[in-house]
């Protein structure tokens, strides 16, 4: 049997609601009308309302949201911003674009912050609590918001992998003073290009983002701040319209697969990912822990099944950090993760037989 089971594919996302697809671009296409219209207006009202907050603002991509919303804040030089060690680079450019300096605090068992690391990180220069709901799970947002509280220090949410995620019954993006979106095409909610938002319930740091992804105007070439161009176009607000309404069942759906993993994968190698009390994961990525990760992907890739590692680089040990002066044995649980952790096959339209080929695979490892 000649397998090849790809680490994610898009296409099924698109063919099954393909005419719904069509007919929002050519709408878009056909009303003239291609940068901040109708079609961005909506999403943002839409994505807002499914949200429970006030206000949403589109952008370019996640790592703009991340950047103008620790700048609309006041994050800059000489400030520290504290995140998780662990997280995909794009989180520390967001501080550290904006002159400030990322602190980074070690993941739980959930690969999420350690709310019990937080506070002996705060110093007299935290301006931020940065959390990251990483794969789709979201962090522990109670304990979080009470270190934040005590200490007067605002939290914000970076949301880019967990649409639709919930802590105690509560939606990822709501619990902070801002929150960040990524809508790249493999996110759960994905665009067919870039984009990002962000959103909160603060008029004036909505405002103050609206101009910032305008050239810093809130009318035409009458600049009141010095911005950047980042706008979310016409024909993908149109598209994330479309997906943004179908997104519970194709959460329903990676959920119904990620159980089907939990159930089937039984192999003492092998640690499956834990699931926090109050959290409802919606399986961005389903992601395993091994000690022997590198045997089980060439396995893995021998009979067709391709895999990822998210992520093979901690930010502090990127040659792009070199200059923060980190060396390896600096946060040892997130390189412990970072040398073991492997991502299989999870995708929208994933065929039975193909997830029980991985199973077994997986299995007899």
């Amino acid at each position: 049997m000649d397998v090849k089971i790809p680490f994610n594919s898009l296409k099924y996302g698109f063919e099954k609601y393909r005419d719904e697809y069509i007919q929002a671009a050519t709408r878009v296409l056909d009303s003239g009308w291609y940068v901040l219209g109708k079609e961005v207006e909506a999403f943002e009202s839409e994505f807002a309302k499914w949200l429970g907050l006030d206000h949403c603002v589109g952008l370019n991509s996640g790592l703009d949201a991340l950047i103008l919303a620790l700048k609309a804040i006041g994050i800059g030089q000489g400030d520290e911003v504290i995140v998780p060690a662990n997280t995909y680079i794009a989180t520390v450019l967001g501080i550290t674009q904006n002159g400030a300096a990322p602190v980074f605090v070690e993941p739980d068992i959930y690969h999420n912050i350690d709310p019990e690391k937080i506070e002996s990180a705060i110093t007299d220069k935290t301006k931020a609590i940065l959390a990251v709901h990483l794969y789709g799970q979201p962090c522990r947002m109670d304990e979080i918001m009470e270190i934040a509280g005590r200490h007067g220090i605002p939290v914000v949410e970076d949301c880019a992998q967990s649409h639709g995620a919930t802590f105690n019954g509560r939606m990822t993006g709501t619990f902070g003073k801002i929150s960040c979106f990524s809508f790249f095409p493999t996110k759960n909610l994905g665009a067919f290009g870039d984009a990002g938002a962000i959103a909160t319930n603060d008029c004036k740091l909505a405002e103050k983002i609206r101009m910032y992804r305008n050239y810093g105007s809130k009318e035409k070439y009458y600049n009141e701040v010095q911005g950047v161009n980042s706008r979310l176009d016409e024909i993908q607000a149109a598209l994330l319209r479309i997906k943004l309404s179908h997104l519970e069942e194709i959460t329903i759906e990676r959920n119904i697969i990620a159980q089907k993993y939990l159930n089937g994968i039984s192999n003492h190698l092998i640690q499956l990912p834990k699931i926090s009390p109050k959290a409802r994961h919606v399986w961005h990525l389903f992601v395993v822990q091994t000690e022997k990760r590198d045997q089980l992907a060439e396995h893995l890739k021998t009979l067709g099944i391709s895999t990822q590692i998210h992520y093979p680089v901690p930010p502090h040990l990127a040659e792009a950090y070199a200059g923060l002066g980190y060396q390896r044995g600096s946060f040892p649980i997130t390189e412990k993760e970072a040398d073991t952790i492997l991502s299989l096959p999870l995708f929208n339209g994933m065929k039975q037989e193909n997830i029980d080929y991985i199973i077994d695979v997986t299995n007899k490892f």
